[in-house]
Protein backbone atom coordinates (compact mmCIF):
# COMPACT_ATOMS: atom_id res chain seq x y z
CA UNK A 1 0.00 0.00 0.00
CA UNK A 2 1.22 3.93 -0.88
CA UNK A 3 0.92 5.84 2.07
CA UNK A 4 0.60 10.23 2.38
CA UNK A 5 2.12 11.86 5.01
CA UNK A 6 0.27 14.79 6.88
CA UNK A 7 2.04 17.36 8.52
CA UNK A 8 1.22 20.27 10.86
CA UNK A 9 3.22 22.61 13.19
CA UNK A 10 2.78 24.53 15.87
CA UNK A 11 5.24 26.94 16.67
CA UNK A 12 5.73 28.76 20.23
CA UNK A 13 7.95 31.59 19.62
CA UNK A 14 8.91 34.01 22.44
CA UNK A 15 8.21 37.39 21.80
CA UNK A 16 11.09 40.17 22.56
CA UNK A 17 9.93 42.41 25.51
CA UNK A 18 11.82 42.97 28.09
CA UNK A 19 9.32 41.79 30.42
CA UNK A 20 6.57 39.14 31.06
CA UNK A 21 2.97 38.72 29.18
CA UNK A 22 1.10 39.56 32.44
CA UNK A 23 3.72 41.06 34.68
CA UNK A 24 7.21 43.41 35.01
CA UNK A 25 9.32 40.55 35.47
CA UNK A 26 12.25 39.60 33.30
CA UNK A 27 12.72 37.75 30.91
CA UNK A 28 15.97 37.92 31.03
CA UNK A 29 17.82 34.57 29.89
CA UNK A 30 20.06 32.62 32.23
CA UNK A 31 19.20 34.36 35.48
CA UNK A 32 19.02 31.66 38.71
CA UNK A 33 16.40 29.65 39.01
CA UNK A 34 13.09 31.08 40.60
CA UNK A 35 14.51 34.59 40.28
CA UNK A 36 12.63 36.03 37.72
CA UNK A 37 8.79 34.69 39.01
CA UNK A 38 6.58 37.25 40.62
CA UNK A 39 3.47 37.22 42.38
CA UNK A 40 1.53 37.78 39.53
CA UNK A 41 3.30 34.66 37.59
CA UNK A 42 2.80 32.83 40.61
CA UNK A 43 -1.23 33.84 40.61
CA UNK A 44 -0.91 34.52 44.29
CA UNK A 45 -4.49 35.55 45.99
CA UNK A 46 -4.98 39.58 45.54
CA UNK A 47 -2.75 39.52 41.85
CA UNK A 48 -4.38 40.55 38.76
CA UNK A 49 -2.68 40.38 35.44
CA UNK A 50 -1.95 43.24 33.07
CA UNK A 51 -1.66 42.64 29.12
CA UNK A 52 1.95 43.32 28.11
CA UNK A 53 1.50 46.43 25.12
CA UNK A 54 4.41 44.96 23.44
CA UNK A 55 2.99 41.63 22.76
CA UNK A 56 0.41 42.46 21.42
CA UNK A 57 2.15 44.65 19.10
CA UNK A 58 4.49 41.87 17.73
CA UNK A 59 1.71 40.02 17.08
CA UNK A 60 -0.29 42.43 15.17
CA UNK A 61 3.31 42.61 12.90
CA UNK A 62 3.28 38.80 12.70
CA UNK A 63 -0.26 38.69 11.08
CA UNK A 64 0.42 41.58 9.01
CA UNK A 65 3.64 39.65 7.75
CA UNK A 66 1.41 37.00 7.17
CA UNK A 67 -1.50 38.64 5.41
CA UNK A 68 -3.78 37.41 8.52
CA UNK A 69 -6.58 39.11 9.56
CA UNK A 70 -6.28 40.93 13.05
CA UNK A 71 -8.72 40.44 14.96
CA UNK A 72 -10.97 43.24 16.42
CA UNK A 73 -11.71 41.98 19.79
CA UNK A 74 -10.25 38.92 21.35
CA UNK A 75 -10.29 37.25 24.14
CA UNK A 76 -8.14 35.54 26.93
CA UNK A 77 -8.84 31.89 28.21
CA UNK A 78 -8.03 29.62 30.90
CA UNK A 79 -6.63 26.29 29.76
CA UNK A 80 -6.84 24.20 32.85
CA UNK A 81 -4.37 21.49 33.32
CA UNK A 82 -2.28 19.76 35.87
CA UNK A 83 1.60 19.91 35.59
CA UNK A 84 4.38 20.14 37.88
CA UNK A 85 5.61 23.70 36.48
CA UNK A 86 2.22 25.51 35.95
CA UNK A 87 2.00 27.32 39.40
CA UNK A 88 -1.83 28.57 38.18
CA UNK A 89 -2.90 25.22 38.11
CA UNK A 90 -3.67 26.65 34.11
CA UNK A 91 -2.12 28.75 31.23
CA UNK A 92 -3.49 31.77 30.35
CA UNK A 93 -3.95 31.59 26.12
CA UNK A 94 -6.67 32.02 23.81
CA UNK A 95 -9.29 29.47 22.20
CA UNK A 96 -12.27 30.52 20.37
CA UNK A 97 -11.16 33.99 19.78
CA UNK A 98 -7.67 34.78 18.90
CA UNK A 99 -5.69 37.60 18.00
CA UNK A 100 -4.40 36.02 14.24
CA UNK A 101 -6.24 34.56 12.61
CA UNK A 102 -5.19 32.95 9.16
CA UNK A 103 -2.52 34.58 6.75
CA UNK A 104 -0.09 31.93 4.42
CA UNK A 105 3.50 31.53 4.67
CA UNK A 106 5.17 30.82 1.54
CA UNK A 107 8.70 29.13 1.15
CA UNK A 108 10.97 27.72 -1.26
CA UNK A 109 12.81 24.12 -0.71
CA UNK A 110 14.87 21.60 -2.66
CA UNK A 111 13.04 18.34 -4.50
CA UNK A 112 14.95 15.75 -6.93
CA UNK A 113 17.32 18.48 -7.45
CA UNK A 114 14.97 21.13 -8.52
CA UNK A 115 13.90 24.60 -6.65
CA UNK A 116 10.13 23.91 -5.60
CA UNK A 117 8.21 26.51 -3.91
CA UNK A 118 4.67 25.82 -1.38
CA UNK A 119 2.29 28.00 0.58
CA UNK A 120 1.03 26.69 3.52
CA UNK A 121 -1.82 28.06 5.01
CA UNK A 122 -2.07 29.46 8.88
CA UNK A 123 -4.74 28.79 11.28
CA UNK A 124 -4.47 30.98 13.60
CA UNK A 125 -1.58 32.72 15.68
CA UNK A 126 -2.55 33.40 19.57
CA UNK A 127 -1.02 34.94 22.76
CA UNK A 128 -0.28 32.89 25.73
CA UNK A 129 1.84 32.50 28.90
CA UNK A 130 4.60 29.93 28.68
CA UNK A 131 5.21 27.45 31.61
CA UNK A 132 7.92 27.15 34.31
CA UNK A 133 10.66 24.66 32.98
CA UNK A 134 11.54 20.73 35.46
CA UNK A 135 14.90 20.20 35.93
CA UNK A 136 15.54 16.48 36.04
CA UNK A 137 19.06 16.16 35.40
CA UNK A 138 21.01 18.58 38.33
CA UNK A 139 19.16 16.79 40.88
CA UNK A 140 19.76 12.60 41.92
CA UNK A 141 16.54 11.30 42.18
CA UNK A 142 14.18 14.01 42.66
CA UNK A 143 12.90 17.00 40.11
CA UNK A 144 13.93 20.76 40.24
CA UNK A 145 11.34 23.68 39.51
CA UNK A 146 12.30 26.84 37.71
CA UNK A 147 9.28 29.08 37.63
CA UNK A 148 11.61 31.78 35.60
CA UNK A 149 10.03 31.13 32.18
CA UNK A 150 6.08 31.52 33.82
CA UNK A 151 4.83 33.99 32.01
CA UNK A 152 6.73 34.54 29.15
CA UNK A 153 5.37 35.95 26.34
CA UNK A 154 4.41 33.55 23.81
CA UNK A 155 2.74 33.80 20.07
CA UNK A 156 1.59 29.88 19.14
CA UNK A 157 1.78 29.97 15.45
CA UNK A 158 -0.68 26.90 13.89
CA UNK A 159 -0.45 25.97 10.56
CA UNK A 160 -2.95 23.93 8.43
CA UNK A 161 -1.65 20.44 7.85
CA UNK A 162 -1.06 21.07 4.43
CA UNK A 163 2.64 19.30 4.27
CA UNK A 164 3.34 16.13 2.83
CA UNK A 165 7.06 15.86 3.59
CA UNK A 166 9.60 15.91 5.90
CA UNK A 167 12.04 18.29 3.86
CA UNK A 168 8.65 20.89 3.70
CA UNK A 169 8.12 20.70 7.33
CA UNK A 170 11.58 21.71 7.67
CA UNK A 171 11.49 24.27 4.96
CA UNK A 172 8.09 25.94 6.45
CA UNK A 173 9.56 25.96 9.77
CA UNK A 174 12.92 27.54 8.53
CA UNK A 175 10.62 30.01 6.46
CA UNK A 176 8.84 30.84 9.90
CA UNK A 177 12.09 30.93 11.77
CA UNK A 178 13.37 33.36 9.26
CA UNK A 179 10.39 36.00 9.21
CA UNK A 180 10.18 35.83 13.00
CA UNK A 181 13.53 37.35 13.43
CA UNK A 182 13.18 39.72 10.33
CA UNK A 183 10.17 41.30 11.68
CA UNK A 184 11.75 41.10 15.23
CA UNK A 185 9.38 39.96 17.29
CA UNK A 186 11.50 37.14 17.95
CA UNK A 187 15.09 36.16 18.42
CA UNK A 188 15.00 33.09 17.01
CA UNK A 189 17.78 31.65 19.40
CA UNK A 190 16.32 27.60 18.92
CA UNK A 191 18.65 26.70 22.28
CA UNK A 192 17.51 29.32 24.70
CA UNK A 193 13.91 28.05 23.57
CA UNK A 194 12.59 31.25 21.84
CA UNK A 195 11.39 28.77 18.66
CA UNK A 196 10.30 25.68 19.74
CA UNK A 197 8.07 23.41 17.39
CA UNK A 198 5.51 21.07 17.85
CA UNK A 199 5.05 18.42 14.76
CA UNK A 200 1.86 17.19 14.29
CA UNK A 201 2.10 13.87 11.99
CA UNK A 202 -0.19 11.40 10.90
CA UNK A 203 -0.36 9.29 7.87
CA UNK A 204 -3.19 7.67 5.93
CA UNK A 205 -3.43 5.71 2.13
CA UNK A 206 -2.97 7.79 -0.86
CA UNK A 207 -6.31 8.78 -2.27
CA UNK A 208 -7.77 8.69 1.43
CA UNK A 209 -9.50 12.08 1.90
CA UNK A 210 -9.95 11.51 5.71
CA UNK A 211 -7.01 11.80 7.94
CA UNK A 212 -5.28 9.66 10.00
CA UNK A 213 -4.71 9.58 13.67
CA UNK A 214 -1.87 12.28 14.43
CA UNK A 215 0.54 12.21 17.06
CA UNK A 216 2.39 15.46 18.36
CA UNK A 217 6.03 15.58 18.28
CA UNK A 218 6.28 18.31 21.15
CA UNK A 219 9.49 20.64 21.91
CA UNK A 220 11.73 20.49 19.17
CA UNK A 221 14.73 22.69 18.99
CA UNK A 222 16.69 21.80 16.27
CA UNK A 223 16.01 21.72 12.02
CA UNK A 224 17.92 18.27 12.26
CA UNK A 225 16.05 16.87 15.41
CA UNK A 226 12.37 17.67 13.62
CA UNK A 227 13.64 15.90 10.30
CA UNK A 228 15.11 12.90 11.91
CA UNK A 229 12.16 12.68 14.59
CA UNK A 230 9.19 13.40 11.46
CA UNK A 231 11.11 10.38 9.63
CA UNK A 232 10.90 8.01 12.50
CA UNK A 233 7.46 9.27 13.30
CA UNK A 234 6.39 8.06 10.06
CA UNK A 235 8.24 5.18 9.77
CA UNK A 236 6.71 4.08 13.39
CA UNK A 237 3.04 4.73 12.60
CA UNK A 238 3.00 2.84 8.77
CA UNK A 239 4.76 -0.60 10.67
CA UNK A 240 2.08 -0.15 13.11
CA UNK A 241 -1.01 -0.03 10.53
CA UNK A 242 1.12 -3.06 8.28
CA UNK A 243 1.42 -5.06 10.97
CA UNK A 244 -2.51 -5.10 12.29
CA UNK A 245 -2.31 -2.31 15.10
CA UNK A 246 -4.05 1.05 15.54
CA UNK A 247 -2.39 4.27 16.20
CA UNK A 248 -3.15 5.76 19.30
CA UNK A 249 -3.43 9.60 19.79
CA UNK A 250 -0.84 10.89 21.81
CA UNK A 251 1.98 13.25 22.64
CA UNK A 252 5.28 12.47 21.85
CA UNK A 253 9.14 12.92 22.52
CA UNK A 254 11.77 12.87 20.41
CA UNK A 255 14.97 10.96 21.77
CA UNK A 256 17.96 12.25 20.25
CA UNK A 257 20.21 9.59 21.53
CA UNK A 258 18.53 6.62 20.78
CA UNK A 259 16.81 8.15 17.71
CA UNK A 260 13.39 7.54 18.31
CA UNK A 261 9.90 9.16 19.37
CA UNK A 262 8.61 7.79 22.83
CA UNK A 263 4.83 8.19 24.58
CA UNK A 264 5.00 10.89 26.89
CA UNK A 265 0.48 10.91 26.97
CA UNK A 266 -2.40 10.78 25.96
CA UNK A 267 -3.40 13.51 23.63
CA UNK A 268 -6.24 15.75 24.82
CA UNK A 269 -8.22 17.17 22.78
CA UNK A 270 -9.93 20.74 23.78
CA UNK A 271 -12.57 19.81 25.78
CA UNK A 272 -10.02 18.32 28.02
CA UNK A 273 -8.67 21.81 28.99
CA UNK A 274 -11.88 22.91 29.70
CA UNK A 275 -11.50 26.66 28.41
CA UNK A 276 -13.23 29.55 29.51
CA UNK A 277 -12.89 33.37 29.38
CA UNK A 278 -10.20 34.59 32.34
CA UNK A 279 -12.38 36.77 34.46
CA UNK A 280 -9.70 38.88 35.26
CA UNK A 281 -8.72 39.91 31.94
CA UNK A 282 -11.11 42.31 29.61
CA UNK A 283 -11.32 41.34 26.13
CA UNK A 284 -8.38 42.54 23.89
CA UNK A 285 -9.48 45.62 21.73
CA UNK A 286 -7.11 46.73 18.55
CA UNK A 287 -8.72 49.34 16.29
CA UNK A 288 -7.42 50.34 13.15
CA UNK A 289 -5.16 53.14 13.91
CA UNK A 290 -3.29 50.88 15.77
CA UNK A 291 -2.81 48.54 13.25
CA UNK A 292 -2.19 51.37 10.67
CA UNK A 293 0.79 52.31 12.99
CA UNK A 294 2.49 49.37 12.74
CA UNK A 295 1.92 48.65 9.31
CA UNK A 296 3.60 51.83 8.95
CA UNK A 297 6.22 51.02 11.09
CA UNK A 298 6.42 47.55 9.18
CA UNK A 299 10.18 46.84 7.29
CA UNK A 300 10.37 45.34 3.95
CA UNK A 301 9.51 41.70 3.70
CA UNK A 302 11.59 38.48 2.57
CA UNK A 303 8.92 38.00 -0.49
CA UNK A 304 9.01 41.60 -1.29
CA UNK A 305 13.13 41.81 -1.83
CA UNK A 306 13.22 38.36 -3.29
CA UNK A 307 11.55 39.89 -6.21
CA UNK A 308 12.93 43.25 -5.74
CA UNK A 309 16.67 41.40 -6.38
CA UNK A 310 15.61 39.82 -9.08
CA UNK A 311 13.92 42.17 -11.15
CA UNK A 312 16.18 45.58 -10.14
CA UNK A 313 19.91 43.40 -10.23
CA UNK A 314 19.21 40.35 -12.56
CA UNK A 315 19.76 37.60 -9.68
CA UNK A 316 18.31 33.71 -10.73
CA UNK A 317 15.80 32.97 -8.00
CA UNK A 318 18.12 30.71 -6.39
CA UNK A 319 20.36 33.45 -5.17
CA UNK A 320 17.44 36.00 -4.16
CA UNK A 321 16.23 33.36 -1.87
CA UNK A 322 19.34 32.75 -0.21
CA UNK A 323 20.42 36.53 0.27
CA UNK A 324 17.28 37.07 2.00
CA UNK A 325 17.52 34.20 4.30
CA UNK A 326 18.19 36.58 7.38
CA UNK A 327 17.75 40.67 7.34
CA UNK A 328 21.17 40.92 8.32
CA UNK A 329 22.33 39.47 5.57
CA UNK A 330 19.80 40.91 2.63
CA UNK A 331 20.90 44.60 4.17
CA UNK A 332 24.31 43.47 3.85
CA UNK A 333 24.22 42.70 0.39
CA UNK A 334 22.40 45.67 -0.46
CA UNK A 335 25.00 47.78 0.65
CA UNK A 336 27.53 46.04 -1.26
CA UNK A 337 25.49 46.63 -4.76
CA UNK A 338 25.15 49.97 -3.59
CA UNK A 339 28.63 50.84 -3.31
CA UNK A 340 29.98 48.90 -6.08
CA UNK A 341 27.32 49.04 -8.73
CA UNK A 342 24.63 47.22 -9.78
CA UNK A 343 27.13 45.82 -13.04
CA UNK A 344 28.80 44.66 -9.75
CA UNK A 345 25.25 42.85 -8.63
CA UNK A 346 25.63 38.81 -9.32
CA UNK A 347 29.71 39.01 -8.37
CA UNK A 348 28.68 40.41 -5.01
CA UNK A 349 25.65 37.62 -4.73
CA UNK A 350 28.63 34.84 -5.52
CA UNK A 351 31.17 36.07 -3.17
CA UNK A 352 28.30 36.33 -0.06
CA UNK A 353 27.59 32.80 -0.83
CA UNK A 354 30.17 31.46 -1.73
CA UNK A 355 33.54 32.41 0.10
CA UNK A 356 31.88 35.04 2.52
CA UNK A 357 29.19 32.50 3.59
CA UNK A 358 32.24 29.81 4.20
CA UNK A 359 34.60 31.92 6.04
CA UNK A 360 31.62 33.08 8.43
CA UNK A 361 30.92 29.43 9.26
CA UNK A 362 33.83 28.78 10.03
CA UNK A 363 34.52 31.56 12.50
CA UNK A 364 31.12 31.06 13.61
CA UNK A 365 30.28 34.81 13.07
CA UNK A 366 26.92 36.34 11.74
CA UNK A 367 27.29 38.49 8.57
CA UNK A 368 26.22 41.32 11.05
CA UNK A 369 29.45 40.82 13.05
CA UNK A 370 31.69 40.63 9.84
CA UNK A 371 34.90 42.09 10.34
CA UNK A 372 34.90 43.11 6.72
CA UNK A 373 32.43 45.45 6.02
CA UNK A 374 29.96 45.69 3.08
CA UNK A 375 31.88 49.00 1.84
CA UNK A 376 35.75 47.13 1.78
CA UNK A 377 34.07 44.10 -0.10
CA UNK A 378 32.89 46.34 -2.77
CA UNK A 379 35.82 48.18 -3.35
CA UNK A 380 37.39 44.40 -3.45
CA UNK A 381 34.79 43.53 -6.04
CA UNK A 382 35.36 46.65 -8.00
CA UNK A 383 38.87 46.35 -8.49
CA UNK A 384 38.54 42.11 -9.53
CA UNK A 385 35.81 43.67 -12.10
CA UNK A 386 38.32 46.72 -13.38
CA UNK A 387 41.22 44.05 -13.59
CA UNK A 388 43.44 45.92 -11.00
CA UNK A 389 43.81 41.85 -9.47
CA UNK A 390 42.35 38.22 -10.59
CA UNK A 391 39.71 36.58 -8.76
CA UNK A 392 42.28 34.26 -7.20
CA UNK A 393 44.09 37.03 -5.90
CA UNK A 394 40.88 38.51 -4.85
CA UNK A 395 40.51 35.29 -2.28
CA UNK A 396 43.79 36.14 -1.11
CA UNK A 397 42.67 39.60 -0.61
CA UNK A 398 39.80 38.84 1.31
CA UNK A 399 41.35 36.50 3.78
CA UNK A 400 43.53 39.27 4.64
CA UNK A 401 41.24 41.94 5.22
CA UNK A 402 39.49 39.04 7.47
CA UNK A 403 42.36 38.66 9.73
CA UNK A 404 43.24 42.67 9.50
CA UNK A 405 39.65 43.36 11.14
CA UNK A 406 40.91 47.00 10.15
CA UNK A 407 37.99 49.96 9.69
CA UNK A 408 39.54 51.30 6.98
CA UNK A 409 37.74 51.47 3.82
CA UNK A 410 40.46 51.57 1.45
CA UNK A 411 42.10 48.31 3.11
CA UNK A 412 41.51 46.06 -0.12
CA UNK A 413 43.62 48.40 -2.14
CA UNK A 414 46.23 48.91 0.98
CA UNK A 415 46.35 44.80 1.18
CA UNK A 416 46.87 44.73 -2.73
CA UNK A 417 49.77 46.65 -2.67
CA UNK A 418 51.39 45.29 0.79
CA UNK A 419 51.15 41.65 -1.14
CA UNK A 420 52.12 43.43 -4.72
CA UNK A 421 48.94 41.59 -6.34
CA UNK A 422 48.04 43.82 -9.26
CA UNK A 423 47.47 42.25 -12.13
CA UNK A 424 50.00 43.24 -15.40
CA UNK A 425 47.87 44.59 -17.62
CA UNK A 426 50.60 46.59 -20.04
CA UNK A 427 49.70 45.16 -23.26
CA UNK A 428 53.43 45.97 -24.29
CA UNK A 429 54.66 44.14 -20.60
CA UNK A 430 51.90 41.25 -21.82
CA UNK A 431 53.37 40.90 -25.42
CA UNK A 432 56.58 40.33 -24.33
CA UNK A 433 55.94 37.39 -21.99
CA UNK A 434 53.40 35.77 -24.81
CA UNK A 435 56.06 35.93 -27.28
CA UNK A 436 58.53 33.88 -24.86
CA UNK A 437 55.99 31.53 -24.24
CA UNK A 438 54.62 30.76 -27.74
CA UNK A 439 58.82 30.66 -28.49
CA UNK A 440 59.06 28.17 -25.77
CA UNK A 441 56.03 26.22 -26.60
CA UNK A 442 56.34 25.38 -29.95
CA UNK A 443 54.03 21.32 -29.53
CA UNK A 444 51.50 23.42 -28.18
CA UNK A 445 51.09 25.89 -30.88
CA UNK A 446 51.17 23.37 -33.48
CA UNK A 447 48.39 21.80 -32.25
CA UNK A 448 46.18 24.49 -31.51
CA UNK A 449 46.84 25.48 -35.42
CA UNK A 450 45.50 22.11 -36.13
CA UNK A 451 42.42 22.69 -34.67
CA UNK A 452 42.94 21.33 -31.14
CA UNK A 453 41.37 24.18 -29.27
CA UNK A 454 41.92 22.75 -25.89
CA UNK A 455 45.76 23.22 -26.43
CA UNK A 456 45.44 27.15 -25.77
CA UNK A 457 45.04 26.18 -22.23
CA UNK A 458 48.28 24.91 -21.75
CA UNK A 459 49.92 28.67 -23.45
CA UNK A 460 47.38 30.10 -21.18
CA UNK A 461 48.98 28.18 -17.62
CA UNK A 462 52.84 28.79 -18.96
CA UNK A 463 51.56 32.58 -19.61
CA UNK A 464 50.39 33.43 -15.98
CA UNK A 465 53.29 31.09 -14.76
CA UNK A 466 55.79 33.27 -16.56
CA UNK A 467 54.28 36.23 -14.64
CA UNK A 468 54.00 34.82 -11.33
CA UNK A 469 49.91 34.54 -11.35
CA UNK A 470 49.99 38.64 -12.42
CA UNK A 471 49.17 39.12 -16.12
CA UNK A 472 45.96 39.40 -16.81
CA UNK A 473 44.58 36.23 -17.75
CA UNK A 474 41.95 37.55 -20.29
CA UNK A 475 44.23 39.97 -22.17
CA UNK A 476 46.51 37.03 -21.77
CA UNK A 477 43.85 35.19 -23.56
CA UNK A 478 43.22 37.84 -26.24
CA UNK A 479 46.78 38.14 -27.08
CA UNK A 480 47.60 34.22 -27.85
CA UNK A 481 44.67 33.61 -30.12
CA UNK A 482 45.78 37.07 -31.73
CA UNK A 483 48.88 36.03 -32.27
CA UNK A 484 47.98 32.20 -32.97
CA UNK A 485 45.94 33.37 -35.90
CA UNK A 486 48.67 35.30 -37.22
Amino acid sequence: MQWEVVIGLENHVQLTTNSKIFSGSSIRFGAEPNTQASPVDLALPGVLPVLNRGAVERAIRFGLAVGAKIAPQSVFARKNYFYPDLPKGYQISQFEDPVVQGGTVSFAYEKDGKLETKTVNLTRAHLEEDAGKSLHEDYAGMSGIDLNRAGTPLLEIVSEPEMRSANEAVAYAKALHSLVMWLGVCDGNMQEGSFRCDVNVSVRPVGQKEFGTRCEIKNLNSFRFMEEAIHYEVRRQIELIEDGGRVIQATRLWDPDKKETRSMRTKEDAQDYRYFPDPDLPPLVIGQDWIDRIRAEMPELPGALRARFTGDYGLPEYDSLVLTSSKAMATYYEAVVLAAGKENAKAAANWLMGDVSSTLNRAGVEIDASPVSSAQLALLLKRIADGTISNKAGKEVFAAMWEAGSPDENLADTVIDQKGLKQISDTGALEGIVDEVLAANAKSVEQYRAGKEAAINALIGQAMKASKGKANPAQVTELLKKKLAG
